[in-house]
Order: C-alpha cells, then structure tokens, then sequence
C-alpha cells in the first residue's frame, strides 16, 4: 500500500511540474526525461548484463538522426519517426552486437567504444546526408509541440510508457536470466542458457530505447550534432548510474536528475563542469559506491531491521 501511495505521489508531482516552475526548469524537466531514459536502457547493459558499454552514445545518436533527417528532408509525422528512430537504432544494435556479446569485461567496453567512434566520424565526415560537423538544423516540431509545456507532457508520456515496458522486461523471466548471466555467465550456460543469444536480445532493447532518447532529444533541440555519438556522449549515462545506482531500476532516473541539476547549477558559475562532476564521482564511487539509490535502500533496510528489534527487546 505504501509503494502505491508513493507512486501516485511521484505521478502528481511529475504532472503538476509546469504548473509550478518557469520554462527554464520545465526545459530542464524535458532533458531530465530524456536523458534518464537513456541511463535506463544503458542500465540494460550495465547493470543487468553485468557488462560495460562506451558505445551506447552510438544508437543515441542514430535515433536522433533517424529523427532529423525524416523530419527534415521527408516532412514524417513525430510520432512515425520516434517509431523509426527504435527501429534503425534497433538495426545498428544488433549489428554490433552481435560482434560485442562474444565478448566481455575490457574487451566488451573497448569494442562498443571502436564502433560507436566510427559511426561519429561516419556522421561528422557525411556533409552532403547528414551535415556534417555542422549538425542538422531545422528539426521543428509540429504546431501543437512547439511550446516547452506541450512537449514536457509528450516527453513525459513517452518516456513514461518506455519505462513501464522496460520495468515488465526487467521484472519477466527474460530479465532475471540476464541477472543470472551477469552473476556467473557460466553457471547460467552450464543450466542450458543460450548465453550470447540472451545478451543479443538485451543488447538490441538497450539500443532500441536509446534510439528513441535520442529521437526525443532532436526536436526538442530542434538540431542534432555528431557530438551526441562521440565517446564523451557515452559517459553521460554512466556517470548518471553510477550516482544513482546500477542495481535498481529507478537509479539511473535519480541519477539523472542529480547530474541534469548539477549540470544546470555549476554551469551558471563556473566553466569547471568536467572538474565538478568528476569531484562528485569520486565522492560516490569512495562513500557511497552503491549508488543514492543503493545507500537510501541500505539505510532503510538498517532502520527497519532497528525498529524491529527495538520491539522485539521491548516486548
């Protein structure tokens, strides 16, 4: 009964944003969405696959520039192109990953680094399809997105639908195979897993609701860069689930409001963002290496366990 009156809190206080703060932070609630949709499905990886990607950045990107360039060039309805946005996204994924489940650890990380860094230089060198260095400009969202509040509850509804599916995926038999595989790989092949297929699976999803991140992100910017494929892209959604924590599904999301907020705040007096950020990884990785969400659930569990042996000795 508690968790659903705590949901039903967070529900209200989401829907009720615009109408309590100015456009600025309502545009920073929009890059919160979509950018915690991107820890999340990066999460897919990290945190129930056990494995580390840099590459994520890369389906990111294709599903913005999916996004763009059918708005752009084809006059295609959003909606359409959000759906194709997952799709190519989907497509790219599957054809590296099927390369990178064969294998894991450093090997795994440095591989989806190696193909998301030639799908950048791909883009940035493409003037005459994609623009180039210059980005693809001109991405306008229809009439009835093109104010702040509108597409804050459009984002809002998209990635919240994305989440409920993800929660579904993480929550089936599919998602608790994949945290045995990422517990001992082995075992689980030795009780007659298709290993590599299940990581495949999960690799294409995770590539999937980046791309449609990413196809949110374009016309919201209303322009895309090649920047949003490069290596440093991919270190967003790391450090977010590092700060909110790898092993529930709502530490990306926190992680994403901490770093979107911190971002907005240091960013308004001083230059030294990378400086900041990198102070407050080390501060979590050192004391709070599970993560706030992984530290708030310790702490729980520790004060329950208290109070319930407080009662016990009193009785």
């Amino acid at each position: 009964m508690f968790r659903y009156v705590c949901v039903g809190m967070i529900a209200a206080a989401v829907l009720a944003v615009p109408l309590v703060v100015g456009e600025y932070w309502i545009h920073i609630a929009v890059e919160i969405l979509i950018l915690g949709l991107f820890a999340v499905s990066f999460n897919m990886i990290f945190g129930y696959m056990g494995q580390l990607s840099f590459g994520h950045a890369a389906y990111f990107g294709v599903g913005a520039y999916a996004t763009g360039l059918l708005m752009v060039k084809a006059s295609v309805p959003l909606p359409l192109c959000l759906a194709v946005s997952m799709l190519s996204a989907g497509v790219f994924a599957l054809a590296i990953g099927y390369f990178c489940v064969r294998l894991t650890g450093i090997y795994f990380a440095i591989l989806t680094m190696a193909f998301g860094q030639l799908l950048y230089y791909i883009i940035f060198q493409w003037y005459s399809f994609t623009g180039g260095d210059d980005g693809l400009q001109g991405i306008v969202p229809p009439d009835y997105l093109l104010s702040v509040t509108p597409y804050y509850y459009f984002t809002l509804a998209i990635v919240a639908a994305a989440l409920v599916v993800m929660w579904f995926i993480s929550e089936s038999p599919f998602g608790y195979t994949m945290r045995a595989i990422r517990e001992n790989a082995d075992r689980t092949r030795f009780l007659g897993t298709h290993v590599r297929k299940y990581m495949l699976i999960n690799f294409v999803v995770a590539g999937m609701f980046a791309g449609l991140a990413g196809g949110l992100l374009g016309p919201f910017n209303r322009s895309i860069a090649p920047d949003l494929c490069n290596w440093h892209q991919s270190g967003v959604p790391v450090f977010m689930t590092v700060i909110g924590g790898p092993l529930g599904f709502l530490g990306p999301i926190i992680g994403s409001i901490i770093y979107t907020f911190l971002f907005a705040f240091v960013t308004g007096f001083t230059e030294y963002w990378p400086l900041t950020i990198g102070l407050v990884i080390i501060v979590v990785v050192l004391f709070v290496p599970g993560g706030v969400l992984g530290f708030a659930q310790t702490r729980f569990k520790q004060t329950r366990a208290e109070t319930r042996e407080s009662i016990d000795t009193e009785t």
